[in-house]
């Protein structure tokens, strides 16, 4: 039941000592499998339009606001200008085994006033994508939010006919919330948008399922995954598929 105020009205919980929360970092973040470091055109551009040329046609960038890059030096340019950005600020995976950038994402629409964060821009090659490291890296990116910089909501947002996304975004525990009719205009064409989130009560439960994923002991000698994502947050108590 909500709260009531002096005049009969439902109101919010109320947040006690809630401060302005700070914004993301130049931090590093080392996992398991995989590292998580700020994007460095010196260092990510080669690697990055590498593994995206992985892929055997742009598919996986239809519902990005670039197409895939075909030529170096114009990829090299647009890395250059996004990790200088702040907002959205990008981050790159790096696979621990090969030690190269094999992916990027970002945190965006970063509000530090109301603890409210998104993470965007998901731009896994094929060899990150469907790994373990691309489970961890977006784990390592939450934990980094909820856990150190405190925030309260994580947003997941995507073009709303984008079925992998929406479907990676219920795998990894975030719920679905509707679709932002006509919500911007991309590549020539209306985009509505499906929005996902996870809050701060939430996450406790889903970090305790993230980390008994991740662990090596919830793999066979093959590899395969002994128990899903959605297993263990029902076994944590989320109750959440």
């Amino acid at each position: 039941m909500p709260r009531i105020n002096k005049y009969g009205q439902p109101i919010g919980d109320e947040v006690s000592n809630w401060t302005t929360r700070s914004e993301p970092e130049n931090v590093t973040l080392v996992g398991r499998t995989c590292q998580v470091e700020p994007l460095d055109d010196v260092k990510h551009t080669e690697d990055l339009f590498d593994a995206y040329l992985q892929a055997p046609d742009g598919s996986d960038w239809t519902y990005l606001f670039e197409e895939r890059f075909d030529e170096l030096e114009p990829f090299r340019k647009y890395i250059k200008t996004i990790a200088r950005e702040k907002d959205p600020k990008f981050y790159a995976v790096i696979d621990l085994t090969t030690h190269k950038a094999v992916g990027m994402y970002s945190l965006m629409r970063i509000d530090p006033k109301n603890g409210v964060i998104e993470v965007g821009f998901i731009t896994f090659s094929p060899l990150l994508k469907q790994t373990v490291q691309s489970t961890e890296a977006q784990y390592l990116l939450m934990a980094y939010c909820f856990d150190e910089l405190g925030y309260r909501r994580y947003e997941w947002k995507c073009d709303s006919f984008h079925a992998k996304s929406r479907k990676a975004a219920i795998r990894l525990g975030f719920k679905y919330e509707g679709v932002f009719r006509n919500a911007i205009v991309t590549k020539g064409r209306n985009r509505d948008t499906a929005w996902f989130s996870i809050i701060d009560g939430e996450w406790p439960n889903i970090k305790s399922a993230f980390e008994a994923w991740l662990s090596p002991n919830n793999f066979d000698n093959q590899g395969k995954q002994l128990k899903n994502l959605a297993e263990l947050r029902e076994s944590c108590g989320t109750g959440e598929s």
